[in-house]
């Protein structure tokens, strides 16, 4: 997730991030340098302690404060309605259940507030997602639980969110691993389960 390729959808995407930010799969911190001027306040999750730690490092050199949550993005500890933006980068196709997850970040976004997404998923060709799909299972084992199949505008959308601006493009690399979703979303309001 270092290569030049994503670090430029990084670099395109977290500088739109405003206010109190949330970051699900903040992972060792690849995008805290691309935070901008605009951001009060980061809170970051993560499940994983080793590399929150690497986190930690980088974020001794940005001018706010960052609190790190060593947690799943299904059980963001934060409050309802009280963020205003989520960014997830290259996580979704890791997280056990990224739907659960998607509903999590919704239920902290204030209203208005927006959620904006870098992710590699299931490609348009046919010829591709069949690549995608046989590969999917032995992929997953070796790359730490990713997923190359999620579609993820329909995962964003599932979760209640209108997708304001969506880009889908094959980056630079092997076809079955580089099909990006890049955009934003904003929450829809009302939950059909309250």
């Amino acid at each position: 997730m270092r290569n030049r390729e994503i670090t430029r959808y990084r670099s395109e995407i977290v500088p739109r991030a405003r206010g109190c930010v949330l970051e699900v799969g903040v992972g060792s911190g690849l995008n805290l340098p691309f935070y901008g001027a605009q951001v009060q306040h980061l809170y970051a999750v993560d499940p994983s302690e080793q590399l929150l730690r690497l986190a930690r490092k980088r974020a001794r050199s940005v001018n706010f404060p960052v609190e790190f949550f060593a947690r799943s993005g299904e059980e963001i500890p934060l409050r309802d309605r009280s963020m205003d933006t989520v960014l997830v980068t290259f996580s979704l196709c890791t997280i056990p259940d990224p739907l659960a997850a998607l509903r999590e970040m919704r239920r902290v976004l204030k209203p208005g507030g927006l959620l904006l997404f870098a992710e590699h998923g299931l490609a348009a060709d046919a010829s591709v997602r069949r690549w995608q799909h046989r590969f999917n299972p032995f992929w997953r084992r070796i790359a730490g639980g990713c997923n190359l199949n999620r579609k993820m505008d329909e995962l964003v959308e599932s979760a209640r969110f209108r997708i304001e601006d969506l880009a889908v493009q094959y980056a630079k690399g092997p076809r079955p691993l580089s099909y990006i979703y890049f955009g934003s979303a904003r929450a829809l309001q009302g939950d059909p389960d309250e």
